[in-house]
């Protein structure tokens, strides 16, 4: 069974460039070929500021936006985010949709496409892998840093150069190689698995 690849676009703003980049990014993963490859996009699930009564470990859900989001993470072997860096930190809203969960984030591979000023989205990324080994997830050492993004755009499309082509193919690789070092990890029944929620993964 082909590993399942979810890319997740962090940012929420209105005109956002994190929407662009991640279609480029979404199509280089389609082109690779090592996953089946959905998006989640945190503008469109909309979720509010986490409104669970329990904590997320015990998965006693008790909202149909988190049973959902729940599934859909469930259902990934391997994630990607997107994110911007605002005032030398990630969006609220990434922090926000890592928090409504637990479990379903334990012992898959993460990668990260960033963009930014001359920091290139860094000081995000690094703030975010303190977060994601808290939940077992194990960053990929590849990632792809967008130097002052906004000159990569045009028409609302994202023109990347060799080196980024060359970065995105390099986070691939080793998003595959780790998936399957960490699937061994993940108890067989994680992709069909409900826990105490009731919730079933998201379509292929």
């Amino acid at each position: 069974m082909t590993p399942r690849l979810m890319i997740v676009i962090g940012s929420t703003r209105p005109g956002r460039a994190g929407a662009s980049i991640a279609e480029w990014f979404t199509g280089r993963a389609r082109d690779h070929g090592g996953f089946d490859t959905t998006v989640a996009d945190l503008a469109e699930l909309d979720l509010p500021l986490l409104d669970e009564p329990a904590l997320p470990r015990l998965r006693q859900y008790t909202r149909q936006h988190t049973r959902e989001w729940s599934a859909r993470v469930e259902a990934a072997d391997a994630v990607v985010f997107v994110t911007p860096e605002y005032n030398f930190g990630y969006p609220a809203a990434v922090k926000n949709a890592i928090d409504y969960l637990h479990a379903e984030w334990h012992h898959k591979p993460v990668g990260f496409v960033s963009y930014g000023g001359v920091s290139a989205g860094t000081r995000a990324v690094q703030q975010l892998k303190q977060v994601v080994t808290t939940l077992r997830m194990l960053p990929v050492v590849e990632g792809v840093n967008i130097a002052w993004h906004p000159r990569f755009i045009s028409d609302g499309l994202f023109h990347a150069d060799e080196e980024l082509e060359r970065a995105a193919a390099a986070m691939l690789d080793e998003l595959v190689r780790t998936e399957a070092a960490l699937r061994p990890l993940r108890p067989p029944g994680d992709r069909a698995a409900s826990g105490s929620n009731g919730a079933k993964p998201a379509a292929r």
